[in-house]
């Protein structure tokens, strides 16, 4: 943005409330303060400053007890660049007329741009200012989010969206993936690399949310064919689950069975055969030292090359990265 490149720091305002998640805080305020160090000691403009704000000044208690100490109160004049809300427990209890939400829906009126991390999301929503935009939030709550505000339209795995002047991000440490992508649209990609590399942490973090969430168990269906049918398919993700065998099992047509199940799950039985050969392939390559092909016949994809595409679908990467990042250490 051009404020930031100038010898003016940019302002980052992050109100705090009770229940913060601190990581959402710190995580951010590292970034932004490692680009003001850098550019200190290069000689150029473009520092952040970052104050902590709150109803009061002081202690305000967060998420597990860990304490933050807000710079000020929340300020009712004067230019923001960057409104940042971080998540936490807290911001799932705020509601449209409370202080806080009608505070930052005057707030984001006066911001060059709305940043929310993690649940954070909750709270630019009930102020209204995700309506009518995607968003994202940490995974765990995207559902919730979406049911409470259904102008919003939530997209459970990106670890950040943007949509003009508003930015979310997924969970947690999202918000350092956050970070480094504003950092990166105010001054360029290599500013935001050498950050990164400081940090230890990925510029641009390969796949989405999804490889991080644990597996999505489905409510049973009530209609009792379609139910048969999911139970046949967690009992046994490597058989036979075509459409025309699991219809026969159950004792329905093809297209009855098709038709009820999609209305029963919101999803197709060849998509949700898909997802829990995917989640079994997962908890596979986590617990045990297999070759992915391996992996494959045992989750019911039959090849390794099945396998991959169905996970790069799903989860955003390959079958052998997964592995690598999220198996089990050796004992």
């Amino acid at each position: 943005m051009a404020a930031s490149r100038s010898a003016v720091p940019h302002r980052v305002l992050v109100p705090l409330y009770e229940g913060v998640q601190p990581l959402d805080v710190v995580g951010p305020h590292d970034v932004l303060n490692g680009a003001s160090e850098l550019f200190e000691i290069t000689g150029r403009g473009g520092a952040y400053s970052v104050a902590l704000v709150a109803e009061t000044a002081g202690p305000v208690r967060g998420a597990g007890g860990l304490g933050l100490v807000a710079d000020g109160p929340l300020p009712e004049s004067g230019p923001i660049g960057t409104l940042l809300v971080p998540g936490g427990p807290g911001s799932r209890r705020l509601v449209a007329d409370s202080g806080y939400v009608r505070w930052l829906r005057r707030a984001a009126a006066r911001a060059d741009r709305v940043v929310s991390v993690c649940t954070g999301a909750f709270a630019l929503a009930a102020a209204g200012l995700l309506d009518g935009l995607s968003a994202t939030t940490h995974w765990r709550y995207a559902s919730a989010l979406g049911e409470r505000h259904p102008a919003v339209d939530v997209r459970a795995d990106p670890i950040y969206l943007r949509q003009g002047r508003i930015w979310t991000a997924a969970g947690v440490t999202a918000g350092i993936d956050l970070a480094l992508a504003l950092v990166e649209a105010d001054h360029g990609v290599d500013v935001a690399q050498d950050i990164a590399r400081e940090l230890v942490v990925f510029l641009r973090r390969p796949g989405g949310q999804s490889q991080f969430a644990g597996p999505v168990w489905d409510t049973p269906a009530r209609q009792p064919g379609v139910r048969a049918a999911q139970d046949l398919i967690h009992a046994d993700p490597a058989a036979d689950l075509r459409v025309p065998v699991l219809a026969a099992r159950v004792g329905m047509s093809e297209r009855h069975f098709s038709r009820e199940f999609t209305r029963a799950l919101g999803t197709p039985p060849g998509d949700y055969v898909e997802r829990v050969r995917v989640d079994a392939a997962r908890r596979l390559l986590e617990s045990e030292p297999l070759l992915v092909s391996v992996a494959a016949a045992r989750a019911g994809f039959g090849t390794a090359e099945t396998m991959r595409r169905a996970f790069l679908r799903r989860i955003g990467v390959p079958p052998d990265h997964y592995r690598r990042h999220f198996a089990a250490a050796p004992s």
